[in-house]
Order: C-alpha cells, then structure tokens, then sequence
C-alpha cells in the first residue's frame, strides 16, 4: 500500500462565485497546488445547497446560509474531493433544505458525510478510491438543538433528516455552600416547578443520583468547583460502530467533528468531551480526527502517532454576503422584516465594528498535508492562509498563502502545551516528529 496522504481545510461559508471563474483570483492558485498534494482533498461545507425552494427553519443555526448548486464548481476547482455536512447550519431550511443539498452534493459528484435523510445514512461512512488507497470519511457535529438530529429508522417508523449528531452531558460541579443558595433560590422563585411535574409524570428522565436541577442546569455538591463535560456514550457507539465498519472496507479512516464548544473563556480551547472524542475515536481505530466549526485555530495534538487537529480555521468565509434572510433574523436584531439586506448586516455588525470579519483571528487559517506510512505519521507540515481582513465583505473571504499573517505563530504557541513542536521554514510550519 502506497503512502497515505491527506490535506484538509477547515470551514467554508460559500456564497459568491469566484471572481474570474476556473483562472480564481490572485493567490488562487498557491492554494490550490498545496490541496491537490493530497490525494484525500477535506473540507467543510458550512451552507445549505439550494435556489430558495425550501422554508427556512424557525431557529437557525446563526445565520440562514444558502449558496446556489453552482458554487459547488469553485469546491472542485479548489481540488476538494470528500466534504462534511453535518454543522449548526445543516438544518437552516428545514429537513428539506438538508436533503436538497445532498441531492445537488450528489449530483456534482462530490462525496460527503455528517447528514442523511435517515440517521443512519448520516452516518454511515464514505468511501474514496484514490491512488494511494482507499479512503473512508466519517462525519459528525455537536447536536445545539434537538431537530438537528436525525432520526433513526425502525421497523414501524420512518427515519428523519439531519445530522449524525454527537450530544454531550454538562455538570457543574459547586460546594455545599454554594449549593444551599441554589437551593434557596429554585425553592423561594418555584423556578423548577414545571419541571418537578414533568419528571413526577414520567415526560422527563428522573434526576441522577445527588444531582440538582436548577433553570436547566446540573449540579452536584463537591468539594473544588469546576465544570465537566463528557460525550453521550449512545452518539459515541454509533460513530464507534462506523469505524469497525470502515477500519475493514478502506486503508484510512477519518473521523470529522463539527462544534464550537470551550473550555474556560478561550475559543481557541476544545472543551474536555472534544478531547475525550478525539482520543476515544483513535483508539477506537480512526487515522486522523478533522475538528472544525468555531471559525478560528484551535491545537494540533498527535495521539497514539496519529494527528488530531482540533480546528482549522476558516478557509472560505462570506457569511455577510447573502442576499435575503428570513423574518426572524431581522426581528432578532430589533429591525423590520421590510428592511433591506444592507440593514440587517449593519446591525448584525454594529455598523462592521463586531463580528468574524473584523477579528484578525478568524480571518487566518492553516491547511495542514499529512503523509502516513505503516500507519504512523511520516511528515505533517502547514500552510498559513490569510483571508483578508479589514477589506469589505464584499471582496475577502478567500484564502491567500501568507507566510506573515500570524497563524504559525498562533498555532505554535496553542498547539505547544498538548506536546506538538511546529517549526517554521520558508513560510511553512513543520511539525517535528
């Protein structure tokens, strides 16, 4: 078997086309050598595919994204060959917005993984036959709200569209002290009335052993505070399941996870139950773990000889360039639904003084290659990308190699305490093995 060999990007909101078709735009170019190195291309699609022909859901996932099927050329153009589906804006135009954008995935001939109509078609794994082997991409996201799921299908009921979605537990952990004002307060407010019903009445799971519920949170007395996340273990056997199935049908197995979630007030920081998928999904079989969906560097870790990167980044990012929204995105920010586009984007960025686009951190990214033989890494080195920041939304978005932007240094500096060494030559970072 030949040398396993990957690149990877992280999110791409896709709205506009590129500005001079199949020749791209100054820098295009770079970019899109370094990708076609690999002969497995991953990135993440963060839209819906569709003209419209759907409602929009009632929540959506930040935005209402939505990019026309012809967008689709310029992830091809880029050289991108297997995309994840599964993320927060899967379900921005309902189930039949999902599978609309499967069915134009599909019929562009780009392969993909994370949603389904069914859960498990969501989550199955797909394969790639490429010329160094077979490849097998597995998708998943964090479930934020319950219909994002998809629904599994049974003898005597149909499945539901959505994502292969990975549900966590949050505990928080506070002293007696602290405890009995809660206590206080949940007794003299009745805030947990409704509640103490419902699980009387069997229409909510009964408290676990020594917890406390307070306004949806759950605590339990101890001695040091803290907070403690783990993976739902019923999400994580279903991806464990996948893996065995993939780890006999291709020669690499990779696992995708969309999420935003932190540890502490960094969001540069995967929270704990990401680490503990992370390292469980390898040790379960995985090659290589693609994190993505907080729109900024997050570390690289190698575990067990196989890399982690806990997120990429953004890589494509045009989230201020759609040209409508629905009722209750403008509602949301205190205007009119009659109000013009133009409107809602100046509110949503306090007149472009908030916001992706003005964060520097959010507008640089790195496109890792990595070479595996024998199944243990041989070489992982990174491109630094820039995207343009302080330029209109109109015109950045697309990523331009930039030796200078800062994202080594920043991916150095976060990837150092997980016990990665990148060094930077000629502009690129290389990670010492």
């Amino acid at each position: 078997m030949a040398n396993m060999k990957c690149t990877a990007v992280g999110d791409m909101i896709l709205q506009r086309m590129m500005p001079r078709g199949e020749e791209g735009y100054e820098g295009f170019a770079a970019v899109r050598d370094f990708i076609g190195t690999g002969d497995f291309r991953f990135g993440n699609l963060e839209t819906t595919i569709h003209r419209y022909e759907c409602p929009p859901t009632e929540i959506g996932g930040g935005g209402y994204l939505c990019a026309a099927p012809e967008t689709l050329d310029i992830i091809k153009a880029f050289g991108l060959n297997a995309l994840n589906t599964g993320n927060n804006h899967t379900m921005d135009f309902t189930q039949d917005g999902a599978v609309r954008t499967l069915a134009y995935l599909d019929e562009a001939g780009l392969a993909h993984a994370g949603s389904g109509r069914n859960l498990a078609e969501a989550a199955q794994p797909v394969y790639l036959d490429l010329p160094s082997g077979r490849y097998a991409l597995i998708g998943a996201a964090t479930v934020y709200r319950e219909y994002e799921m998809a629904g599994e299908q049974t003898k005597n009921m149909m499945g539901r569209p959505g994502l292969n979605g990975l549900r966590y537990q949050t505990e928080y952990h506070i002293t007696a002290e602290q405890m009995q004002v809660l206590r206080e307060i949940a007794e003299q407010t009745g805030m947990n009335g409704a509640k103490n019903i419902s699980r009387k009445e069997g229409f909510s799971p009964a408290l676990r052993d020594k917890e406390f519920w307070f306004g949806g949170l759950s605590f339990f007395e101890d001695e040091t505070p803290c907070r403690i996340t783990r993976m739902d273990q019923r999400d994580f056997a279903r991806v464990k399941d996948a893996i065995e199935d993939a780890r006999y049908l291709a020669d690499y197995v990779i696992v995708s996870l969309h999420s935003h979630d932190l540890e502490g007030e960094k969001k540069e920081t995967p929270d704990m139950y990401l680490r503990e998928f992370a390292h469980a999904v390898i040790d379960a079989g995985a090659d290589a773990v693609i994190g993505h969906g907080p729109h900024l560097l997050r570390p690289v870790e190698i575990y067990q000889g196989k890399p982690i990167f806990y997120s990429l980044g953004n890589f494509i990012l045009m989230n201020l360039n759609l040209p409508r929204s629905p009722r209750q995105q403008f509602e949301k920010y205190g205007l009119d639904p009659s109000a013009n586009m133009a409107a809602l984007y100046r509110a949503v960025t306090a007149n472009e003084t908030r916001g992706l686009h003005n964060d520097p951190r959010m507008m640089q990214a790195v496109i890792p290659y990595w070479e595996m033989e024998d199944g243990k890494l041989k070489e992982l080195r990174f491109m630094p990308v820039e995207l343009g920041c302080g330029s209109p939304a109109r015109s950045c978005g697309w990523p331009r190699f930039a030796p200078d932007c800062g994202a080594l240094e920043f991916l150095q500096e976060i990837s150092q305490p997980y016990g990665t060494k990148i060094v930077i030559r000629g502009g690129i970072g290389e990670v010492v093995l």
